[in-house]
């Protein structure tokens, strides 16, 4: 099973120009877990992934592969 998370979150980082660094900052996290995260290396827990989803404004579902939009 491909990890959609990772996937997503790579995507929406290149879609909207934010470094990785730029989103630790913004949800309070290290570079080194959003880096982890994008590839699939560590799992976030549910805070980070709501958080992640209210930074870019897109749903967990979204993020998680539960719906594509």
């Amino acid at each position: 099973m491909k990890n959609l998370f990772a996937v997503r979150l790579s995507e929406l980082l290149k879609e909207n120009n934010i470094s990785k660094r730029k989103l630790a900052k913004a949800i309070n996290v290290s570079a080194t877990s959003i880096s982890d995260w994008s590839t699939g290396k560590v799992q976030p827990t549910a805070e980070n992934i709501y958080l992640v989803a209210e930074y870019f404004q897109v749903s967990s579902d979204y993020l998680l592969g539960l719906k594509d939009i």
